[in-house]
């Protein structure tokens, strides 16, 4: 039971990567890591592991201000819709990881979405 912050993150990051590989398999895995200042996430081919675009807060041309905000998540999901565009794919399944889909994470993808990525 004295299971510690990290290994129960762990185990809820294997559970939920799991369950979606089953479900969407072939499809474009996007992937969202979240610290305390900033969020970044990945558009990854895991058949052919390759990572194909990439956005993050800590990007010098996105220009913001706040980086650890909705904001600044709702930004980054706009982008990475626009570079999932210009790399050709138009739907990928949604890896929380560990994280709750709440707050940041769950504006970065809807942003992702309103940007025109199926998710």
């Amino acid at each position: 039971m004295a299971n510690s912050k990290l290994q129960l993150f762990q185990k809820r990051r294997l559970r939920v990567r799991n369950k979606l590989r089953k479900v969407n398999a072939g499809r474009v895995r996007l992937s969202v890591h979240r610290s305390n200042k900033n969020i970044s996430v990945q558009l990854i081919d895991d058949v052919r592991g390759v990572t194909l675009a990439s956005a993050s807060t800590m990007e010098k041309d996105l220009g913001v201000v706040g980086k650890g905000n909705v904001e600044a998540a709702q930004k980054v999901g706009a982008l990475i819709a626009e570079r999932a565009k210009a790399a050709g794919v138009e739907e990928a399944y949604f890896d929380r990881g560990g994280f709750l889909y709440h707050g940041r994470v769950k504006a970065l993808a809807d942003a992702a979405r309103e940007g025109g990525l199926k998710l």
